[in-house]
């Protein structure tokens, strides 16, 4: 790998900030992030890991800039941002964005992620990821990070374009990963990967943002916690199936063994309400839930969480 690669990355949080890094150690890359709220710390200071598996390392990306206004087209587009609006961010994008040349990056919970950047650049590649990675931004450009680090990656395919120079998009990246020295797999059926996560997200993210509790706290509120958090995950199985993903059975007993080996946790969507700012609701329920009508599956306790959730979104947005 000889040539400079351009990458934007947008949404400078805690995963964002720990992907730059990872980015950041390859000497081809010239990386611009967008900073919002923490620009003017970043600017000065640049961003500083503190990572459990990788040691403590400042870095200053090659730009930092307010908005995607700002930016030129590259090679690459890492979306880490919170999966809130997603269409609208696409259109913030497109100064970045040079059909051909473009490939996106999406690194993001939930499901159906892909489809708006899709539908706005039908000629660009798409590269879609899902990270397991703990990171928690103390203050603005600093960030701690445990031992947790994986990443699956693969192909959104585009039948429009060519399949041997998609292959080689990702192939680009794979080596900006590897030269990064984080861990990840690539994969031939991301989109399996995305429901089971989701099938967890949706469980363990709306709970605990509705009841402001801990997963081990709700498990043992009543008997019926447990039974309600599996017939919950599977109508997201049932749904996933009925969009052509293959979800075992086993996947809930696999789910429910991990989550009661583990302390009790929160979740990102409990921490965005109890902070008043907007959650992911679209991308972990909205999506499965308006897939579940389009397919005449039922999924009364995936629904009546979405639009209880939707309700304390609204709230919070209107409070903004």
């Amino acid at each position: 790998m000889s040539e400079q690669i351009d990458v934007l990355l947008y949404g400078l949080g805690a995963i964002g900030s720990f992907y730059a890094f990872i980015l950041s150690r390859s000497d081809h890359v010239r990386l611009t992030v967008v900073a919002r709220s923490n620009y003017d710390a970043v600017s000065a200071n640049g961003i500083t890991i503190n990572s459990e598996n990788h040691g403590k390392h400042t870095f200053r990306p090659y730009r930092v800039v307010r908005t995607p206004a700002e930016a030129s087209p590259v090679d690459y587009i890492v979306c880490a941002h919170k999966a809130i609006d997603q269409e609208d961010v696409a259109a913030q994008l497109k100064p970045a964005v040079e059909d051909g040349r473009t490939t996106f990056v999406i690194i993001q919970n939930g499901v159906g992620n892909e489809v708006p950047f899709r539908n706005q650049f039908p000629r660009c590649f798409i590269l879609t990821c899902v990270t397991w990675v703990g990171a928690t931004q103390i203050s603005p450009g600093i960030v701690n990070h445990t031992k947790s680090e994986d990443m699956q990656i693969g192909l959104y395919p585009n039948d429009r374009l060519d399949a041997a120079i998609e292959s080689q998009r990702l192939g680009t990246f794979v080596n900006l990963l590897q030269h990064g020295k984080t861990r990840f797999k690539v994969l031939e059926d991301m989109q399996q990967q995305r429901w089971e996560k989701v099938v967890w997200n949706v469980a363990w993210n709306s709970i605990t943002a509705l009841t402001l509790v801990d997963t081990q706290t709700w498990l043992h509120s009543s008997t019926d916690a447990e039974p309600f958090t599996r017939r919950l995950m599977r109508e997201v199985i049932s749904v996933g199936r009925g969009c052509g993903v293959n979800l075992d059975d086993g996947l809930v007993d696999k789910l429910m063994d991990k989550i009661n080996a583990m302390p009790g946790i929160g979740s990102s969507m409990q921490t965005d309400c109890k902070n008043g700012r907007p959650m992911e609701i679209d991308v972990i329920l909205g999506f499965p839930v308006r897939k579940s009508k389009e397919l005449g599956i039922p999924t009364p306790y995936m629904e009546t969480l979405y639009l209880l959730l939707c309700a304390v979104d609204g709230r919070i947005r209107a409070a903004l």
